[in-house]
């Protein structure tokens, strides 16, 4: 039976393992903490469970795929429902925006609180259908480093409607030509931050993304979504992969272009395959080291993405007019935008992110209280002064919640812990504490990726959020399974 190692145990390195078990290959993987998941992790303090780090559920097919592919009910290991209600919208000119996920719904609620005709909701969520169509098989679902991915039939079409997919305008630029209200302009901008970019640079193909929030719906797994970590653990573990923890690996052993194995722990273990779901920054400048021809100097090089500044805050208080998902809007867009990546640090005014998954889930907090996972973005750490940063950022938050909820919500915090890039970086090795590799800031980013193989090394590959197709759930999973396509047809199954 081959071999199979899969270096660090996040959400795209336990999706690695499943597919490689189910393709029979015994698969082993080791992670530096003490618990898997990666960002995919909670925290529990004081009564509150928060979970740490990604908090918007979509595309939940690509999970239940992967119990489909072992043989199982997905529901007998893993439920969520969809939600109702996508987000509410918080202006500082007092506007309150409800983005339900019923489209008809959705199109009046913005007709009725801004004027902005409902057609052009619709005619906005095509046109990000129609971006989807064109490059869902071609940029997220294939690797985009085999040629013959580029002879299939769908992706020749795909590659004729080029022009559609909007590359060469800004993601600002596109919503400004649709939309006259300022306010439906930043609300589709923001969609730019889902993986860590700049609305005013990057390209308007990332309008793909309110396509995968607001057709295919968004989601609260029961349990909060560390549940998806847990249930994907118990899969593969009843496949037969053996999880180590607290066993960081500390070299990938390569000899004459052919991979060996890994260190871990001061043994070596061997291995036919290894898969790094570390950062593929990391995974060279720490693993490799003494390889350093084979680094792709280029890739290494480009800009990272934006990162996080998180406070999960107990509130000793219930906000009904808050829901599981909740955006207070910075007023002057831009120049937020101008701070993280002109500046690189964080405006007086900050977009304020608030998830309250107790909402949903009320043992996560106690009796009359709520969990706040409060989030703003903030540049990757490049040695800014972050103690200053955040004190400043905190003072910032709790005056801008204060004035809109008409609460003081300082005097309700009762429990705080924070995570910043530098603890970002620490305890997930995300380089600079970017939370999605690199950014996408430039029309030619989708193929600027690092590959999910090493053209370098023979049996190396690369899965998660570093590399390709990119950063969040769903693209990790689909990391996992590009992965073990190449894989597959490497060697054909074996049981």
């Amino acid at each position: 039976m081959p071999k199979a190692v899969i270096i660090g145990a996040g959400i795209a390195g336990i999706a690695t393992a499943i597919r490689l078990a189910v393709h029979g290959y015994q698969v082993e993987v080791f992670e530096a903490n003490s618990y898997p998941g990666g960002k995919l992790t909670e925290i529990e303090q004081d009564g509150f469970r928060f979970d740490a780090g990604p908090s918007l559920f979509t595309m939940p097919k690509y999970v239940d795929e992967l119990f489909e592919l072992a043989g199982k009910n997905p529901k007998d290991f893993f439920t969520y429902q969809k939600l109702n209600k996508v987000c509410q919208y918080f202006y500082e000119d007092g506007t309150r925006l409800t983005a339900y996920a019923d489209h008809e719904k959705f199109a009046a609620e913005v007709q009725n609180t801004t004027g902005e005709p409902a057609g052009v909701v619709y005619k906005y969520l095509d046109n990000s259908a129609a971006i989807y169509n064109i490059t869902n098989h071609v940029f997220l679902e294939r690797s985009l480093h085999q040629l013959k991915n580029y002879l299939k039939w769908d992706t020749l079409k795909s590659v004729f409607r080029f022009g559609k997919i909007d590359a060469f305008r800004t993601m600002h630029q596109a919503n400004e030509s649709f939309f006259k209200d300022d306010r439906l302009v930043q609300f589709y901008d923001r969609y730019a931050t889902y993986n860590g970019s700049n609305p005013y640079q990057a390209p308007a193909t990332l309008n793909v993304i309110p396509h995968l929030e607001q057709h295919f719906g968004a989601y609260f797994p029961q349990g909060g979504m560390h549940s998806i970590t847990t249930a994907l653990v118990q899969l593969a573990a009843s496949l037969g992969v053996k999880f180590y923890y607290n066993s960081p690996v500390s070299q990938v052993l390569v000899n004459g272009g052919k991979l060996m194995g890994v260190t871990v722990n001061g043994g070596i273990v061997y291995a036919d395959i290894v898969v790094s779901n570390m950062d593929v920054w990391f995974t060279y400048h720490q693993l490799l080291q003494g390889h350093e021809h084979l680094f792709p100097k280029k890739i290494l090089a480009q800009e990272r993405s934006s990162s996080a500044l998180i406070f999960y805050w107990g509130i000793s208080q219930e906000f009904k007019e808050l829901d599981l998902h909740n955006i207070f809007f910075s007023t002057d867009y831009k120049a937020e935008f101008d701070h993280i990546w002109k500046d690189k640090n964080i405006s007086t005014d900050p977009t304020i992110y608030l998830n309250i998954s107790s909402k949903y889930k009320t043992d996560d907090a106690p009796a009359g209280c709520e969990n706040w996972f409060t989030m703003i973005n903030v540049p990757a750490n490049t040695g800014q002064d972050w103690d200053s940063l955040i004190t400043d950022a905190r003072e910032h938050i709790i005056r801008k919640l204060t004035r809109i909820l008409g609460h003081d919500i300082g005097s309700l915090i009762v429990s705080e812990s924070i995570l910043d890039p530098r603890s970002i970086e620490a305890k997930t090795s995300s380089y600079q504490g970017s939370l999605y590799g690199t950014s996408s800031n430039s029309q030619f980013a989708a193929f600027l990726r690092h590959a999910n193989r090493s053209a370098s090394v023979d049996g190396l590959y690369f899965c998660g959020g570093s590399v390709h197709p990119g950063g969040g759930i769903p693209l990790c999973l689909l990391s996992a399974k590009i992965v073990a396509g190449w894989i597959a047809k490497k060697s054909p199954k074996t049981s």
